[in-house]
């Protein structure tokens, strides 16, 4: 028989089995295409969901309108998908409530303010924050300062960069640091406005930390045009995933986005509840900070 298979190329029908299992095989990877967002990031997320997913012989939908709930009821009544991974997660999430109803199990990619009874996995980005402020202060610095995502994200309380900054903030405001934090567009003009301003209104200015990765190469371009040079001058800390930080010149010290570990946890949990097995209700990736070329002791003065 297995050699009739072979010779014939036979491979199941999906339909067929889908049919006979009362399962679609297939999981919804939820990630609305927002302002704000850095998609190439994004998409090294949903590549490791699809990736892990056909470890598990399901195919992934992916949804990229922000339909908020609708979207999640429509999806469920069309009986597509077996279960779902939620990204872009906020605070206040409105979708939450509706998880909450659906019969179909989900897991959310971030943390909404109140994760009780849900699925959650991300790095721990208020720690990251803490870990970008303890390496600078090591190092001596003592004026820092966080250039964010863009407005938008903090607007709609976007749960990674609230937490970044909180985490910044609250280590800065423990080691009696002088600190600012703010969001920053995704525009050259508007990130050498950000450094224009960062500038004059801290003169003493000698730690940054990039939570923001389409600004990276804009920041590095508007220091030097400035006359500060990284680290002899001016410290950098990212933020990001490892490519982006080897590109960089110099190279970043920086945290990673363990965008690989993140998506290949979210499947797993979600087969693991698929399967009507226990799993914990929350994941917190530590921060891993990687030094490289951008970060020294400041200037003395």
């Amino acid at each position: 028989m297995l050699a009739s298979i072979r010779t014939l190329n036979y491979h199941p029908h999906a339909g067929a089995r889908a049919l006979a299992s009362n399962r679609a095989n297939v999981i919804a990877l939820v990630l609305p295409l927002r302002a704000g967002m850095h998609v190439p990031v994004l998409m090294q997320f949903a590549v490791s969901v699809v990736t892990t997913a056909r470890e598990f012989d399901q195919d992934v939908l992916l949804m990229t309108a922000d339909e908020g709930a609708d979207g999640l009821r429509r999806m469920d009544a069309s009986a597509l998908v077996d279960g779902l991974i939620l990204m872009d997660v906020e605070l206040d999430d409105a979708r939450i409530p509706l998880l909450c109803e659906l019969d179909r199990p989900s897991v959310l990619i971030g943390f909404p303010a109140q994760p009780a009874g849900l699925t959650c996995v991300d790095l721990d980005f208020y720690r990251a924050g803490q870990v970008c402020v303890e390496h600078l202060a090591r190092l001596g610095h003592t004026d820092v300062a966080l250039i964010g995502a863009p407005g938008a994200v903090y607007d709609r309380g976007t749960g990674f960069a609230r937490r970044t900054m909180a985490g910044f903030l609250d280590m800065a405001a423990a080691l009696r640091m002088s600190a600012a934090a703010g969001p920053c567009e995704q525009d050259p003009v508007a990130v050498g406005a950000r450094v224009d301003e960062l500038l004059a209104r801290h003169p003493a200015l000698t730690g940054l930390v990039v939570h923001n990765e389409a600004v990276v190469d804009p920041l590095l371009a508007a220091l030097v045009a400035h006359g500060r040079r990284v680290p002899e001058q001016v410290s950098v800390v990212a933020i990001c995933p490892d490519g982006l930080a080897h590109r960089a010149t110099p190279a970043l010290t920086s945290v990673l986005i363990p965008a690989e570990e993140v998506g290949t946890q979210a499947v797993r949990l979600l087969m693991r509840k698929l399967g009507g097995q226990p799993v914990p209700d929350s994941s917190l990736l530590p921060p891993r900070l990687t030094v490289r070329d951008s970060t020294a002791p400041p200037p003395r003065v």
